[in-house]
């Protein structure tokens, strides 16, 4: 996956400015793993884990990256069972190809 995949246009105005959020982060990394996430879970997050997601990505992309890939130890702030889901979250990172998006979408496209 290279990019969103989802339509927003079911989404409250609060989870389309996260979605797109997460898909801009300003590294290529993290726009996939937390645009990868989002797509997948941002429809069902509550209030609380809303505000959390929006704090997790007020983190620096750098530090995000280093604590998701292990390369620094996670902080406590972090411990959470949300950010546990983020990092444990595995993006299709297939690339988009016709035969996918048929495969995907059947005859819709």
């Amino acid at each position: 996956m290279t990019g969103l995949s989802r339509t927003s246009a079911d989404l409250d105005p609060r989870r389309r400015r996260i979605l797109y959020r997460c898909w801009h982060r300003g590294i290529r990394e993290m726009d996939l793993v937390l645009g990868s996430f989002a797509e997948a879970e941002i429809a069902n997050l509550g209030d609380a884990e809303l505000d959390e997601f929006e704090a997790i990505m007020g983190e620096d992309d750098h530090d995000l990256h280093a604590w998701i890939t292990g390369a620094q130890v996670l902080p406590e702030h972090r411990k959470t069972p949300l950010f546990a889901r983020v990092a444990a979250y595995n993006p299709d990172f297939d690339p988009v190809t016709k035969a996918s998006l048929e495969a995907r979408l059947g005859n819709k496209i």
